[in-house]
């Protein structure tokens, strides 16, 4: 069984490139921390290189920079080529799925604008959700009523778990 699960950082912004036959492919470097701190009590972190295809590569590029959290769901690949006259061995995670976790740790004036924002988007959300869940008024709970009870009110989506 050759299976991988690596969750950290892009150590800088995945790399995308396209085969010549027009395959999107991403090559990006993950920090992952060790769970363990070393003698001096310090955290180290190994530099895992990933590859991802197609419209997995394309969302990384368009959607994470250096700094992104990410969970990768891969397998390990080994490969080699010639180089200079040498035979290069190289070792990588090919990632079959990559889900973004978080955002990086981005400048303060970046995070105010991009909350002021989202905040307002959050808001809108909110009420659409708000609407879209509320009982329509034509709409009668009886006794058909599958939930068995009396409508719950929700006021703040925001604190919903999903």
């Amino acid at each position: 069984m050759n299976r991988v699960v690596l969750v950290g950082r892009l150590t800088k912004d995945a790399e995308l490139r396209y085969t010549p036959s027009g395959v999107a492919v991403a090559s990006f470097t993950l920090a992952v921390n060790r769970p363990f701190a070393n003698q001096q009590g310090e955290r180290e972190a190994d530099f895992v290189n990933v590859v991802a295809w197609r419209k997995t590569a394309e969302n990384l590029a368009n959607y994470t920079k250096k700094g992104s959290m990410i969970a990768v769901d891969g397998r390990i690949q080994t490969r080699s080529y010639e180089k200079d006259g040498r035979r290069v061995y190289v070792t990588e995670v090919v990632a079959d799925t990559v889900q973004f976790l978080g955002r990086s740790g981005s400048n303060t004036a970046e995070k105010q604008q991009g909350n002021s924002k989202g905040a307002a988007q959050q808001k809108d959300a909110s009420k659409t959700a708000r609407e879209a869940f509320s009982k329509p008024p034509e709409m009668e709970w009886g006794n058909d009523d599958p939930f068995g009870g009396e409508p719950i009110d929700i006021d703040d989506f925001d604190n919903l778990p999903f």
